[in-house]
């Protein structure tokens, strides 16, 4: 087995919480004269296809990186990663989060908005900023770029 199937079956176990947090933000009461014309009582704020990328991270990182979000941004093999995707427009939203200390439960998230990280990608590039820290990762499997998601208007959609 993989790493990277490792890590996600470990990150896996989170979904339905993640659902059941997704549903709070994505799913809404139906006005009165939906429900009283049309017998709706909760819509889906789009009827189109919304695409989460979903990531978690194991609880002890969570003191030094609460802040941030990171983005695959590079592999040796040279395999579409995750930042490629983002940038070439798939992907709505992001649900970053953070394990609680047992891995039962999430202990800190953040639901963002891709299209406003877009924006704000592309708005500090014109100004020839580059707003984010580059990492690789420790087995040198992966490079990352970390995003401080404060800094980004209209990023944060939802946060605990």
């Amino acid at each position: 087995m993989s790493q990277w199937q490792i890590d996600k079956r470990w990150s896996d176990r989170f979904l339905p919480e993640i659902k059941r947090i997704l549903g709070e933000y994505l799913i809404a009461e139906a006005p009165f004269d939906e429900d009283a014309e049309h017998n709706t009582d909760l819509i889906v704020l789009r009827l189109a296809a919304v695409r989460i990328a979903c990531r978690v991270r194991k609880h002890e990182y969570i003191a030094r990186y609460g802040g941030e979000f990171t983005i695959r941004s590079g592999r040796p093999s040279g395999a579409k990663t995750e930042l490629t995707k983002i940038i070439e427009g798939w992907g709505d939203y992001l649900f970053y989060a953070f394990s609680d200390d047992a891995e039962l439960h999430l202990a800190k998230w953040i639901l963002g908005d891709l299209r406003a990280f877009r924006l704000f990608i592309n708005r500090e590039l014109a100004a020839g900023r580059k707003p984010w820290l580059a990492k690789d990762n420790h087995d040198n499997s992966s490079s990352f770029l970390c995003f401080q998601y404060s800094v980004m208007p209209g990023f944060v959609v939802a946060e605990k």
